[in-house]
């Protein structure tokens, strides 16, 4: 299907105001979208494309069409105040950016690797640490508060002997929430499939807090998610469509690169995404703001995928 970039801008439009679902692609800087979501001629100087120009402006370009943007880097390191502030200034009001809280708070052990030196291998001392999250993570973007979406927080696969039982990342997460401010949007993803346990959602509701649905490579897919953990059980919804169960990121961007167009439908995910459309929809406007992200590694072109869906579905 082609893409239409004025339909699809005004049923993202539509979707956020009328029913407070947010869609968006997981990042935004990539160059194979000019065309797409991007004019390349923005980003010339002279006659060649400015790497430098279009990273620091593109943004703005992108929040002309999507309502919301998922930010992977603040898993990396702990946002400064500055590069937020730089962040929030060329969206317009309303613009939400989900971010994924940083894995020094995530993190379980340090990987083994050259990189993380002699902590490598090591339990992480601020596993769950709410006193970092609350003033290291939640202080700092309150400078931008108006424009925070979801707040994730992705557990990595845990290994054998990082918890003898589920129950106790069950404990040790609800732990982390009494101790965390409830007027913000928070959400958990995790990465083992064993985690999808009644006793999980069960700590989740309680604590208002939404099970992320992420099709991802290790874990069952959304509609399997959707079976154990209804979405109508969740405060508000958030969904990462990542990858094709099965499937290696570096498989992938081998496979789709440079993300210009599909190369390969995912009908499981499409009908996934559909599904959680209606159902937001149909919830009407009463219910909290729900985020649902699309990755270019999933079928080759998040604009497109997500075009394709919301016409598909009647969104569009």
């Amino acid at each position: 299907m082609l893409f239409d970039r004025q339909r699809t801008a005004a049923a993202l439009a539509r979707l956020a105001h009328d029913h407070q679902l947010f869609v968006g692609t997981s990042s935004w800087r990539f160059e194979g979208w000019c065309g797409l979501v991007y004019d390349e001629e923005r980003y010339l100087w002279g006659s060649h494309f400015s790497k430098k120009r279009f990273h620091e402006r593109c943004l703005e370009e992108y929040a002309a069409l999507f309502p919301t943007v998922e930010v992977d880097s603040t898993y990396y390191a702990l946002p400064r105040n500055d590069w937020l502030r730089v962040l929030a200034d060329p969206v317009p009001p309303g613009f939400r950016f989900s971010f994924k809280v940083p894995d020094l708070i995530t993190m379980r052990r340090f990987p083994r690797a050259a990189a993380f030196g002699d902590r490598a291998g090591r339990e992480n001392a601020q596993f769950l640490d709410a006193g970092l999250f609350r003033m290291g993570f939640l202080r700092r973007l309150e400078a931008i508060r108006e424009h925070v979406g979801a707040l994730i927080l992705e557990f990595s696969h845990f290994g054998a002997d990082d918890f003898t039982h589920g129950r106790e990342f069950v404990d040790r997460l609800e732990e982390f929430f009494s101790e965390c401010p409830g007027d913000w949007q928070y959400a958990v993803e995790v990465r083992n499939a064993s985690l999808l346990h009644p006793e999980h959602f069960a700590m989740l509701r309680r604590r208002g807090v939404a099970h992320v649905y992420n099709h991802w490579t290790r874990m069952p897919p959304v509609r399997e998610q959707l079976a154990l953990h209804p979405a109508e059980e969740n405060p508000f919804i958030v969904s990462r469509f990542l990858l094709t169960p099965g499937r290696s990121f570096e498989r992938a961007r081998e496979k789709f690169a440079p993300f210009h167009q599909i190369r390969e439908i995912d009908h499981s995910a499409r009908e996934s995404f559909a599904c959680l459309v209606r159902h937001i929809v149909e919830c009407g406007t009463s219910a909290p703001a729900s985020y649902l992200y699309v990755g270019n590694d999933l079928e080759g072109c998040a604009p497109h995928t997500i075009s394709d869906v919301l016409a598909q579905s009647g969104a569009a």
